[in-house]
């Protein structure tokens, strides 16, 4: 079976959350990880620092470094990767996992709000690949994973929050983009997004407490179906909105109850599917 061991994965937003539990599960597999987010000090709500999921990392099978790094500074980016290269000798993953969210409609949409969406979720994808690239283009098997929604071009997703959709659907054009740019390549370029809502901070803390909790999926879920994609050959498996469920059940996983927060709940379903 493939693995992801000596291979080096450079993760935005891995302190916490998904970008973590991406990070844990290459770390079973024996992976080098780039713990690429600001987070330095421990946040009143939000769990974890690059320091903190460094150990998590560590103790889990992996070798890990801390980078603290805006991913709207292209100098902080630029460091990051020279750390990394410095580290493990070069790049073999790009994770794309930092986002921004604010669901609000056009007249309640704060212009801060909307531009650090788009610096994030698109500019900073775009930003942190293009970076990345040298050291991609070197590797032997080299992926670049955006969590991103596929490009359902459907009023329903704008309307009720248009500044973030756009900046998410930013992130997928990239994935559209630069899959064919680099495919005579051999870099791939996917993207991964969930059926359900993720138990995550962000929901927790934004969209719902302890009862929309109850109806998450834990993050392991998109761990596991990253670990899945990351694996595949690079030239073969490129251009592709996967489906964290699909992904699995192509993996033989049936049996999802394993995932749920709380099995008896209704799970809530993610946007843009």
């Amino acid at each position: 079976m493939a693995t992801l061991e000596g291979k080096t994965l450079f993760i935005t937003g891995a302190s916490r959350g998904i970008g973590k539990a991406i990070a844990l599960r290459a770390a079973q597999d024996g992976a080098n990880i780039v713990v690429v987010a600001k987070t330095i000090r421990q946040h009143p709500q939000l769990p974890g620092t690059i320091f903190t999921a460094v150990a998590e990392i560590e103790s889990a099978g992996g070798r890990a470094i801390a980078c603290a790094t805006d991913i709207r500074s292209e100098e902080q980016v630029e460091a990051a990767v020279v750390s990394a290269v410095e580290e493990f000798g070069g790049i073999d993953i790009v994770v794309n996992n930092a986002s921004a969210i604010f669901l609000a409609g056009t007249a309640e949409t704060p212009m801060k709000r909307y531009d650090l969406m788009h610096s994030i979720n698109t500019r900073g994808p775009f930003l942190v690949t293009q970076k990345c690239l040298p050291s991609l283009l070197q590797a032997d098997n080299p992926h670049v994973l955006n969590l991103s929604p596929p490009l359902n071009m459907e009023a329903r997703w704008f309307a009720p929050h248009v500044a973030y959709t756009m900046a998410k659907f930013g992130m997928s054009m990239c994935v559209l983009g630069m899959s064919e740019e680099l495919r005579e390549q051999g870099v791939a370029v996917n993207a991964l997004w969930p059926r359900t809502v993720i138990a995550t901070a962000a929901v927790q803390n934004l969209l719902g407490g302890d009862e929309m909790i109850r109806r998450c999926r834990k993050p392991e879920i998109m761990a596991d179906a990253a670990q899945a994609i990351l694996v595949r050959n690079s030239r073969e498996c490129t251009g592709q909105f996967f489906v964290d469920d699909e992904v699995l059940l192509e993996e033989g996983v049936t049996d999802l109850d394993l995932y749920a927060m709380d099995p008896d709940a209704e799970l809530a379903m993610d946007f843009f599917l």
